[in-house]
């Protein structure tokens, strides 16, 4: 009788014969290594019923586990905030952001080098909020009192560097 299937591949329709089935072949058309199933005996295959609970269930658990994912995807961690936790950059208040952004430069200028790392990877993820206050700062005629002994050129080319970094 032959055994009538369609390449998984290409879609052409091939005839095998019967004592092909179960074995590998390729496809006359895309030359594609292909399964040979077996031969139709005509039998109806009778499906398990599906158990209710365990389905809804599933479903549950992946609805969780597609909310999880998304969270986490949607949530930027920042490195050692100052309490010690992690927060997510877009929690960051603009003072907060401000208060950062100052720290960095004054760790900078006194050359607490490691400390201003660490500043800067919370000041980073905060991109366009972060680039306004840097431009806030570098056009106030009057410098911020943390930083009043810092020279002006010393510290344009820290914000300009700090800026660089965030674009």
């Amino acid at each position: 009788m032959g055994i009538t299937f369609h390449c998984e591949h290409c879609g052409k329709k091939i005839e095998a014969p019967d004592n092909a089935g179960g074995k590998w072949g390729k496809c006359p058309r895309c030359h594609n290594k292909l399964y040979i199933p077996g031969p139709d005996t005509g039998e109806d295959l009778k499906l398990a019923p599906i158990d209710e609970k365990a389905e809804a269930k599933q479903k549950k658990l992946m609805a969780e586990t597609y909310e999880i994912t998304r969270d986490i995807l949607l949530e930027r961690e920042v490195p050692n905030a100052p309490d010690g936790t992690a927060a997510p950059a877009s929690k960051i208040s603009d003072d907060e952001l401000t208060k950062n952004i100052i720290s960095y430069l004054r760790q900078m200028a006194d050359g607490k080098l490691d400390e201003a790392q660490e500043t800067a990877d919370m000041i980073v993820p905060c991109g366009p909020r972060a680039v306004e206050v840097l431009d806030r700062i570098a056009l106030s005629e009057i410098p911020e009192p943390e930083l009043a002994d810092v020279p002006l050129q010393v510290l344009s080319s820290m914000i300009r560097n700090l800026r660089t970094r965030i674009s």
